[in-house]
């Protein structure tokens, strides 16, 4: 079985990240002073976030830093619940059970206790360990109480990094006790050169306009980017990867329900926009900046006049801005849709 690439080529060490440089900056910092907080962490999906905790860990503790930094996935615990927890090996003793029938306690409960117990194990020849809790936006208001009373109990000894795409979902106690910093996706000077880092290792041609179409595809996201390169080898057959190879590629991943809310704001069907932005977020997982990202691909390549294209973009783009602050997406993009017709 092939590796992912995205591990395969993910970078180790902060000084290999990819952009950032500020954010970088800052935790390279705080490891020299030897005086690391708690940290927050946001940015949009696949901005990097996960990978500069990991390399933060190697450098904090070099070789056995597996030992003190555990990984949490909130949406594990809170959108999938007793089904994953019933997967993950970790919380068997705390369940006593392998049927999510069988489980009477809330999944509140079992996630302040798992938390509870692994902030309270001592660090492995070291000061302080790291507890790493991704998605952190899907911690219900209850369980961010619970996490921020845990945060002060063991602060001595434990470090919590809390990632999010929304950061206005997390309430403002636990925001407040820890250092924030922000992810963003890297300009395309940087993802061309890594895309061609990996072309050059896995023996792979690509024509420039190749290149051109992963990056207007990508947009700066790291993973989408190598997803796609792999995507493409594997249909090469040693031969050269044009732009042609690309697009037919990347219009595997168009979503097709993108189209049908465009074209539903631009005929003034709310009813339908409404229930197709419940579907993209709900059942497909979505986040707002995402569907605001096919939105506006999908009004480029709409056929609509100039002057619309350019006047509808602009009101994503105020939308856009919008989300960075708001706690309820679908508000948002509803308003959108409004405004198209």
């Amino acid at each position: 079985m092939q590796d992912l690439w995205t591990l395969k080529y993910r970078p180790n060490t902060l000084e290999e990240l990819l952009g950032n440089e500020h954010a970088v900056a800052t935790l390279s910092e705080l490891v020299e002073s030897r005086n690391l907080p708690h940290l927050i962490l946001y940015g949009p999906e696949n901005s990097g976030k996960t990978t500069a905790s990991l390399a933060l860990a190697r450098k904090l503790y070099g070789s056995t830093w597996k030992n003190n930094f555990t990984y949490f996935n909130a949406s594990d615990f809170f959108d999938q619940g007793k089904r994953y927890l019933v997967r993950d090996k970790r919380f068997v003793r705390f369940l006593g059970t392998d049927d999510p029938k069988k489980i009477y306690k809330s999944v509140i409960d079992i996630f302040k206790e798992i938390i509870n117990e692994y902030a309270g194990i001592a660090p492995f020849d070291a000061d302080y360990k790291l507890i790493y809790i991704d998605n952190a936006e899907s911690l219900s208001s209850d369980a961010q109480n619970a996490l921020r009373r845990i945060m002060e109990k063991y602060s001595a000894t434990c470090r919590f990094i809390l990632s999010t795409t929304k950061p206005s979902k997390l309430i403002s106690p636990l925001r407040s006790r820890g250092l924030q910093i922000f992810f963003t996706y890297i300009p395309d000077s940087l993802m061309k050169a890594h895309l061609e880092k990996i072309a050059l290792a896995e023996k792979l041609q690509l024509s420039e306009s190749a290149f051109d179409a992963i990056l207007y595809f990508a947009k700066g996201n790291v993973v989408k980017a190598v997803h796609t390169l792999q995507l493409v080898s594997l249909s090469a057959q040693g031969g050269e990867i044009t732009d042609e190879v690309i697009y037919e590629a990347t219009q595997k991943f168009r979503d097709v329900t993108v189209d049908d809310l465009l074209y539903a704001a631009l005929e003034g069907d709310f009813s339908k926009g409404r229930r197709l932005i419940d579907e993209m977020i709900v059942e497909k997982g979505l986040l707002g900046v995402e569907i605001l990202e096919r939105l506006s691909e999908a009004l480029v390549d709409s056929g609509e006049n100039d002057e619309s294209i350019a006047r509808l973009i602009v009101k994503i783009s105020e939308t856009d801005a919008l989300l960075k602050d708001t706690a309820n997406e679908r508000i948002q993009l509803e308003k959108l849709i409004l405004s198209f017709s």
